[in-house]
């Protein structure tokens, strides 16, 4: 198991939807933001289906969620770009139009480490984490080579490093204990998900927010306890792209 990176110069995170990054590697950019590294999100999907009230106007819901993912990005400590391709939430594929896409922006923004979903985790149910990890590789592929939409007009680029989050097989941690709490806070920028994915009823509830970010830290510790960091963030590291 390897430890902590060198901080890179740019780094680019890829979600499947709002707050994927936050919970996948927030820690990790946070980090690295207070280094000095420029931090980007890119966000696959429109977010539309993210609401377990079927009253949620999903046009407003959409709105409000790049208005959270951006105050994330802030909380984080992020300079550098936050992206949505807008794909229909719950229907994102990994097809060449979406490939191109992802191509492009790594192409733009020319990340030396890219973060993402691994494509590979077993038993995954929600089908865009998938497709969003099989995006992240593919489209790697596709901006290191030119003769890939060479009409795009942007140089190739090749990163450095790919680190994937919710690996089943990690080989490497980022020690996050000095930025924990910038994690959460990003996180809790994400209020329309409070209660389908933080257990939030109630944002009044000291007792609830709480309980949420005691769930947070007990993450991050069992992460870092087998390789000796207090609070970790644990991925697969792919260096030879």
């Amino acid at each position: 198991m390897s430890v902590n990176l060198p901080t890179p110069g740019r780094a680019l995170a890829v979600g499947a939807h709002p707050d994927d990054v936050e919970f996948g590697c927030g820690g990790t950019l946070a980090k690295w933001a207070a280094a000095g590294c420029e931090i980007s999100h890119l966000v696959c999907t429109d977010g539309s289906k993210g609401s377990w009230d079927p009253a949620d106007d999903p046009a407003t819901l959409v709105a409000s969620r790049q208005v959270e993912q951006r105050a994330a990005s802030v909380a984080l400590g992020g300079t550098g770009a936050v992206v949505f391709l807008g794909w229909r939430d719950g229907e994102l594929e990994s097809g060449l139009r979406q490939r191109a896409d992802i191509c492009y922006w790594i192409r733009r923004l020319r990340p030396h480490v890219v973060l993402g979903h691994d494509p590979w985790k077993r038993y995954r149910l929600h089908p865009d984490h998938r497709h969003a990890g099989l995006l992240v590789v593919e489209g790697i592929v596709a901006a290191r080579d030119p003769h890939f939409f060479p009409e795009q007009g942007e140089a190739p680029h090749r990163p450095s490093q790919l680190l994937l989050w919710e690996a089943d097989e990690p080989d490497h941690v980022e020690d996050i204990g000095s930025v924990l709490d910038r994690k959460l806070a990003a996180l809790l920028e994400h209020r329309s998900q409070y209660r389908s994915t933080m257990d939030i009823d109630d944002p009044a509830s000291a007792e609830q927010v709480a309980r949420f970010r005691d769930k947070i830290h007990a993450r991050a510790a069992e992460a870092g306890a087998e390789d000796g960091v207090p609070y970790g963030e644990r991925f697969k590291l792919l260096s030879k792209l």
